[in-house]
């Protein structure tokens, strides 16, 4: 055993989903090599102008438009969209509001209220079981 200790590294495609960015949009530099987790954390913590304008206007990747939409990756499938957006293109649906969309919030918020309710339900459990014991 050798007390060397080689760093971590990750795909690029991994450091840009970690990142929340599209990685065919990220510079070559960073397409094509590794990055360490000191790297990551580096651009995390001081993210260099290439990333920040990626974060403000885009592309962005699937879960992110789902995120801005306010609705599912799945949601964002069955309402057509595969391709990365822009934000400039995630502001006019928005404003454009097309019915699938509507659709599509409204299952999200539907969704986000059962979550609640069973986690709820679960915590009941829980004390009911805690204060039997």
């Amino acid at each position: 055993m050798s007390s060397h200790q080689s760093a971590q590294t990750m795909k690029p495609a991994t450091a840009a989903k970690k990142l929340g960015v599209y990685l065919e949009a990220t510079p070559a530099e960073f397409r094509e090599g590794v990055v360490s987790r000191s790297e990551l954390s580096a651009l995390q913590a001081e993210p260099p102008q290439w990333l920040l304008d990626l974060r403000a206007s885009g592309p962005h990747p699937r879960p992110v438009v789902a995120e801005k939409l306010g609705i599912s990756i799945a949601g964002l499938a069955r309402g057509g969209v595969t391709e990365p957006l822009t934000t400039e293109q995630i502001d006019a649906l928005k404003d454009e509001n097309p019915e699938w969309l509507q659709k599509e919030r409204a299952t999200q918020s539907e969704v986000r209220k059962e979550n609640v309710r069973v986690k709820k339900l679960h915590a009941e459990q829980a004390e009911k079981r805690a204060q039997q014991s």
